[in-house]
């Protein structure tokens, strides 16, 4: 499962007053499909807390708009993992209306492991790792 996709419909709640998602939902969705992906495979991220000591926090996100989505829309959000290092991934990610090929967005958002105490970043944990390489 190299790729996941995770449905989401737009709502009035995510459109800007021309009636188009407001740009920052665009990165809602796209950790919604994040979690749900970690999630698929088996890290919720409550218990990578509790039983492995770590969280995952955005380091950063590069985003492309090409195309507005609106209300209404049923959409399709990806994501790849595109990269892993030993403290960090990087997910290439795509947002697609239903049924087209030409992406609305797409962007490349890295993931920090870090300590949730300090926020300092951390070793990806064995289990973690080795689970997203037999994956990906």
């Amino acid at each position: 499962m190299s790729q996941f996709f995770w449905p989401v419909r737009v709502y009035y709640e995510d459109t800007d007053s021309g009636g188009v998602v407001y740009y920052a939902n665009y990165l809602k969705f796209m950790e919604r499909a994040r979690t749900e992906y970690l999630r698929q495979l088996g890290f919720e991220q409550d218990r990578l807390r509790a039983e492995q000591g770590v969280l995952f926090a955005v380091h950063s996100v590069r985003v492309d708009f090409k195309r507005p989505a609106r209300f209404n829309d049923r959409l399709e959000v990806s994501a790849e993992l595109s990269d892993q290092r030993r403290a960090s991934l990087t997910f290439f990610q795509q947002v697609h209306r239903h049924g087209e090929t030409a992406p609305l967005c797409e962007g490349q958002v890295r993931i920090a492991c870090v300590d949730p105490q300090s926020f300092k970043p951390v070793p990806i944990p064995e289990s973690i790792r080795s689970e997203l390489l037999r994956v990906c």
